[in-house]
């Protein structure tokens, strides 16, 4: 293979993303498919150190413009070390969170004129689209008490988990637009289903979209 495929995992807070993009990347490596995967906010050094600046809450009294512009230089230095250099080499990346993840949070809830978005954007991924986005959709009652469950004892509520009811079903709505309006490259999967149930149905979609070997098809 030439060039390698990219797959992006997106939705709210405990969706079960970081779980099913583990589960996936298992399944490519037994098809012998090689895969790095990933993750933004971070992906690379300085991504993580970014990443820490933001889920830490200290960005967000400057807005979310000024957000957007962080995450933008996580994901521009997250591109240039890791994703391309991995598509070049023929892997393939699994990345827990991208583009819509802005779109969502900093465009549809922060109120970032889309236009303006649009340009950041455009500079920050230079054409690098994701082949297939997979879309976990779920009440956000439950996700926030799947994000509670999985926290530490004692451990604070990060930058967005901190967000309120209202906040967490608008941004359910708008990863729902974002896959109406791009159905070719965007799947919505019901993430109240059981890991190993969810994992199937990705993996399914994954094998109708995307260019595997005839043998992949199958489950391993």
């Amino acid at each position: 293979m030439d060039h390698g495929c990219f797959i992006t995992l997106e939705g709210g807070e405990g969706a079960g993303k970081s779980t099913l993009a583990r589960s996936l990347a298992e399944r490519l490596r037994m098809s012998d498919i090689p895969v790095d995967l990933t993750r933004e906010p971070g992906g690379s050094p300085k991504a993580e150190a970014i990443r820490e600046t933001i889920l830490s809450g200290r960005i967000k009294p400057h807005g979310p413009f000024v957000e957007a512009l962080m995450f933008s230089a996580a994901r521009i230095d997250h591109i240039d070390r890791r994703i391309r250099p991995a598509l070049a080499r023929g892997e393939w990346v699994i990345c827990d969170r991208f583009i819509d993840s802005t779109r969502a949070y900093q465009g549809a809830l922060g109120h970032i004129d889309p236009a303006l978005l649009g340009e950041l954007e455009q500079v920050t991924i230079a054409g690098l689209v994701p082949d297939l986005t997979l879309i976990l959709d779920l009440d956000p009652k439950e996700g926030l008490a799947r994000a509670a469950r999985r926290r530490n004892p004692g451990e604070a509520k990060d930058r967005f988990e901190g967000e309120n009811l209202t906040f967490h079903r608008k941004l359910r709505a708008a990863y729902l637009a974002i896959a109406e309006k791009e159905p070719e490259r965007c799947a919505v999967l019901d993430a109240s289903l059981p890991p190993d149930k969810l994992a199937q149905a990705a993996w399914e979609v994954l094998c109708e979209r995307l260019p595997l070997n005839q043998d992949a098809d199958e489950t391993p």
